[in-house]
């Protein structure tokens, strides 16, 4: 067994104009400060890292690393979630994703995609130059607006979907694979890969490709109804990657999972801050350390009702708290008789 590393964070949801948020410099300074060890890098946003140039320039991609080194922290992953979500968007929400993308390639959605398919390309090759060996992503989606089909959908439609999915990530996952970088979806509402059975149908299509792997967080399990401790026994072998994320889902006679349009506070499920929420951690962690998980554990922060720095600093503690340092002897140890074939045959009764 392994002891899971962290405490980490995702500094997506922290980045902004004012300091210390405003570089990365500073932003590890401030994370380091509450007790995290390690960040994750969001690659879009140019105050964290220059992508391209990560990728292109082994130097640079040290002085990033230098960077983070220097505040006593270490690149815990890079993210490429909305550049991910650009490699398969339906045509129904080109307006809204087009944001995810820079100017030169909006209201164009072949130039778009070709942008996003480099933008992970770019990924594989700045996470082997800063030594990391699993990256986040999204998979991008064809075919949720059927999700909750009304008309039915046609037959055959959901395997041409995941046959066009499959088409766009297995070039993806071959360049992922010759840096030696795991790929992993986070599998979330949204996303053609949003649950077990969704992701099961990706994998085989792209023929069990040894790099399509997950990325685990409850939140999004919690918000589903599904039981997202089973999921772990089911595709620990896969998992590389865990953001530790609270929810909550209170149904009640007026909405249920789909929330009514409400806003994230009014909603019967919603994200809460470390601890607020109906996660149990402590069983998650267990499981995970019983399958010898070998990454990190990483916060994401995303919370309907408390403020983001409060969450920051409680939830390096917490993460902290809940990371099991594994056992190097069995508790039983003491009362050990010793042991070889000849007395293990005879406790056997064989001659």
């Amino acid at each position: 067994m392994t002891t899971i590393k962290g405490p980490g964070i995702f500094l997506a949801q922290f980045m902004g104009d004012a300091a210390p948020f405003n570089s990365l410099e500073s932003i590890c300074k401030w994370a380091a400060s509450l007790g995290f060890v390690g960040v994750q890098l969001p690659t879009w946003d140019n105050r964290c890292i220059d992508l391209q140039k990560a990728a292109e320039s082994k130097t640079y991609a040290d002085e990033i690393k230098g960077i983070v080194n220097a505040a006593g922290m270490e690149i815990t992953e890079l993210s490429t979630h909305l550049q991910g979500q650009l490699v398969a968007v339906h045509p129904a929400y080109d307006a809204q994703f087009d944001g995810f993308a820079p100017e030169s390639v909006r209201n164009n959605p072949k130039a778009r995609t070709e942008w996003a398919v480099q933008q992970l390309a770019y990924a594989a090759k700045a996470s082997q130059n800063l030594g990391l060996d699993a990256h986040a992503t999204f998979s991008g989606a064809l075919l949720w607006h059927t999700v909750y089909p009304w008309p039915q959908r046609p037959a055959g439609l959901v395997a041409t979907g995941f046959t066009e999915l499959a088409k766009r990530w297995k070039p993806i996952l071959d360049v992922f694979d010759e840096h030696g970088v795991d790929l992993c979806y986070e599998i979330h509402p949204g996303e053609d890969l949003h649950d077990g059975v969704t992701y099961e149908m990706f994998l085989e299509k792209v023929n069990n490709h040894p790099r399509a792997c997950l990325l685990y967080d409850p939140s999004h399990f919690v918000l589903q109804c599904l039981d997202y401790l089973s999921y772990i026994d089911h595709y620990h072998e896969r998992i590389r990657m865990f953001h530790v994320k609270d929810a909550e889902f209170n149904a009640s006679g007026k909405q249920g999972v789909y929330g009514g349009y409400q806003n994230w506070v009014e909603r019967a499920g919603r994200f809460r801050s470390l601890g607020d929420g109906q996660v149990d951690f402590g069983s998650i962690f267990s499981k995970l350390a019983g399958y010898n998980y070998k990454g990190w554990a990483v916060m994401e922060w995303e919370c309907a009702l408390k403020h983001p720095e409060v969450g920051a600093a409680e939830g390096a503690p917490f993460i902290k708290k809940h990371i099991i340092k594994v056992t190097e002897k069995a508790f039983d140890d003491f009362a050990g008789t010793g042991s070889d074939e000849d007395f293990n045959k005879r406790i056997l009764g064989i001659n």
